[in-house]
């Protein structure tokens, strides 16, 4: 037990040195001096401490190679800390402040890395998903052939996707309000939108139900027109995707629709 407690007590002394020797260097007009512990903490994973002293150098060495490695380290540390927005940022600033650093093409790279972290769940608002294909694409404009060109554009497809995901979303959102008109000019935008979607079939089959329910709530004059544009919504389904899995359920509702046909005759 008493050797439990000595060991407790040196660690609390070595702690509390470690402690007032940090705050004599926070104090301290020895840039040079502050500059090396700051990057001794940075090897040491004590990001914490080296972002508070890399925070005091920044003025002093800026524009110098200091100056670009501490703003590099300042951006590692909040990345490596998760906090992706405001590593995005500092990334940013040395892509800005320093185009010409060999860890230039590394740190357009990570702005746009850190970006794509903060895009949202698909229900959430996607600002933050437009700023990292932004990003992404700056990236890969300016380093076609760069060493994450292949990663950025599985990110680019993946945020383009989120954004397909969340306008489809939509669509099906009018479509249970039953705003049939907003849901077809909806589902006709995607189609234009993203051409080689994943959800074609599912949009052609929602795009016949809707149709349907359309005319089955709209003016008789109106029917004639949005029956036969659900016919035509099925027919374009069958013709592309004969095994798909949304056929017989669309196929009932052309069905129904071509009855209604009839008797509007």
């Amino acid at each position: 037990m008493k050797k439990r407690i000595i060991i407790a007590t040196c660690f609390a002394l070595l702690a509390l040195s470690s402690c007032n020797e940090f705050n004599r260097m926070l104090k301290s007009t020895d840039n040079e001096a502050k500059y090396e512990v700051a990057m001794d903490y940075y090897d040491r994973k004590d990001y914490n401490h080296a972002l508070q002293l890399f925070d005091l150098l920044s003025n002093a060495f800026r524009g110098s190679t200091r100056g670009e490695m501490i703003t590099f380290r300042t951006a590692m540390c909040y990345y490596l800390t998760y906090d992706y927005e405001i590593a995005a940022y500092y990334f940013n600033k040395f892509v800005n402040n320093y185009p010409y650093s060999d860890d230039a093409e590394k740190a357009a790279y990570m702005n746009a890395y850190c970006s794509y972290m903060t895009s949202p769940k698909v229900t959430l608002d996607q600002q933050n998903t437009l700023t990292a294909i932004e990003h992404l694409q700056a990236y890969m404009e300016r380093y076609p052939e760069g060493d994450s060109i292949m990663r950025a554009k599985e990110l680019l497809v993946d945020l383009n996707n989120k954004l397909e995901e969340k306008d489809y979303n939509i669509c099906i959102l009018y479509y249970r309000m039953e705003n049939y008109n907003a849901a077809i000019t909806s589902f006709e935008n995607l189609l234009k939108k993203y051409p080689n979607t994943s959800h074609r079939e599912e949009i052609l089959s929602d795009m016949a139900k809707t149709y349907y329910d359309y005319a089955a709530n709209s003016v008789p004059e109106k029917q004639k027109e949005r029956y036969e544009a659900c016919i035509e919504r099925y027919n374009t389904l069958s013709y592309l995707y004969p095994d798909s899995p949304y056929l017989k359920e669309a196929a009932d509702i052309a069905n129904k629709a071509r009855k209604k046909l009839e008797n509007l005759h």
